[in-house]
C-alpha cells in the first residue's frame, strides 16, 4: 500500500504530495519493525542509525507514523519562533531523472509553539519512539543581526521536549542565512546558545546536545574556519550537510534552473567529501551526523566510512520509499566498518 501511494504522489506536484503524505501518514496502517541496531551518539541512545531529515515533517505532525517506519531518530523542523508561510508558490519541484529535488520553501511551518504541542501529544503516548530532534531556524522578518534572539526564543521553548536541536544555519531559501556561517557571526551565535545551553541543563536536569547543520557549498577554507569555532565552543555534533546551489549535475533537465536548495543524488559525492573533512577534523567528542544524497544503502555506507556516526534521509525516502529505512538498518547491521 505504501509503494503504491508513494507511486501515485509522485505523478503529482511536489508540494501538493508533500502535505496530502503528511496529512495521510498517520492514518495509514504503517508498520515497519526493524531489528535493533543501537548505538550512542552525543550521550544518547539511537535505536538504530538511520534517521529522517528536517524538512519533511515541518510541524511534527507525522510522528507516530515515523515511528512505525522503523526509523532510530526524527528530526522535526525547520521551526521558527513565528508562524510564516514560506516563499511564493510554486517553491518544490522534481527532477525524477536525477532523483533530485529543488525546494525553495522558506521555512514555511506553524511556529515553535504548535510543533512543540505536536511533540508533547506523541510524548505522552508513545514512550519508546525514536529520538526526536527539533531543528530550529529564524523568522524571515528577523534581520540577520538579530537572529541570535529567534535562535535563543526556539531554544528554551524546545529544551525540554527535544532530544537534541539542530541550528539551522544553512538553508539557503532564507535571506542573508547563510552569512551566520562565517567565522565571526558563527561564534557569537553558538557561544551565546551554548551559554543558554548551560543554563537549561540546570534549570530541567536534562543536557539536549545542540547540533548545527552547515551547507555543501562552502570553500573547504570556509568549511576549516566553521569547523574550529564549532571546537572552540564544544559543540556537540555536526550535521554534514544540506542543500547545495550548484547545478552541475542536473543542467539540461526540467526544473534544472529553478532557484533554491538541490538535494537527492546529485549531492552524494559533495556531502560525503564535506562529511569526511569535518570527521578529519574534529575531535571524537563532536561527532558527524551525515545527510545528503543517501539514496542506497551503499551511500550510507560510503558516510559511515567517511566517519559519520548516524545518517539521515529525505530525497533518498521521497524515491526510495520505507524500504530504504530497513535496507540502510540492515547493512548497517551486517557492515563492521
Amino acid at each position: 500500500m505504501m509503494d503504491f501511494a508513494r507511486k501515485i504522489l509522485l505523478t503529482i506536484p511536489a508540494e501538493t504530495a508533500h502535505n496530502l503524505a503528511i496529512a495521510a501518514l498517520p492514518l495509514l496502517p504503517v508498520q515497519q519493525t526493524l531489528p535493533n541496531n543501537p548505538i550512542e551518539v552525543m550521550g544518547l541512545k539511537f535505536k538504530n542509525k538511520v534517521g529522517l531529515a528536517a524538512g519533511l515533517d515541518k510541524n511534527g505532525e507525522a510522528l507516530s507514523a515515523w515511528a512505525k517506519m522503523g526509523f532510530g531518530f526524527v528530526e522535526i523542523g525547520t521551526v521558527t519562533p513565528l508562524p510564516q508561510s514560506g516563499n511564493p508558490k510554486p517553491r518544490m519541484f522534481r527532477i525524477p531523472e536525477k532523483q533530485a529535488i529543488i525546494n525553495r520553501m522558506g521555512f514555511n511551518n506553524k511556529g515553535i509553539d504548535y510543533l512543540l504541542r505536536n511533540l508533547e501529544e506523541y510524548r505522552l503516548n508513545h514512550s519508546d519512539g525514536p529520538l526526536i530532534g527539533v531543528n530550529i531556524g529564524k523568522n524571515a522578518v528577523t534581520p540577520i543581526n538579530k537572529a541570535t534572539d529567534d535562535y535563543l526564543i526556539c531554544l528554551k521553548k524546545a529544551y525540554q521536549l527535544a532530544d537534541y536541536i539542530t541550528i539551522n544555519i544553512s538553508s539557503p531559501n532564507t535571506k542573508n542565512l547563510r552569512s551566520l556561517q562565517g567565522k565571526d557571526q558563527l561564534q557569537k551565535l553558538l557561544e551565546t546558545l551554548k551559554a543558554e545551553q548551560v543554563v537549561l541543563a540546570d534549570k530541567y536536569q536534562k543536557y539536549t546536545p545542540l547540533v548545527v547543520k552547515l551547507a555543501p557549498d562552502m570553500s573547504e577554507d570556509e568549511l576549516l574556519e566553521s569547523i574550529e569555532v564549532i571546537k572552540a565552543v564544544k559543540l556537540d555534533g555536526v550535521i554534514g550537510t544540506n542543500t547545495t546551489l550548484s547545478r552541475d549535475a542536473v543542467q539540461g533537465f526540467a526544473n534544472a534552473d529553478e532557484a533554491g536548495g538541490l538535494s537527492g543524488a546529485p549531492l552524494t559525492e559533495r556531502s560525503t567529501q564535506v562529511v569526511k573533512v569535518l570527521t578529519e577534523h574534529l575531535p571524537l567528542s563532536i561527532p558527524v551526523i551525515a545527510a545528503g544524497g543517501i539514496m542506497t544503502e551503499e551511500d550510507a555506507v560510503d558516510k559511515i566510512n567517511a566517519g559519520a556516526k548516524l545518517v539521515q534521509i529525505y530525497s533518498g525516502f521521497i524515491y526510495g520509499g520505507t524500504h530504504l529505512i530497513e535496507r540502510i538498518n540492515k547493512k548497517m547491521i551486517d557492515y563492521q566498518p
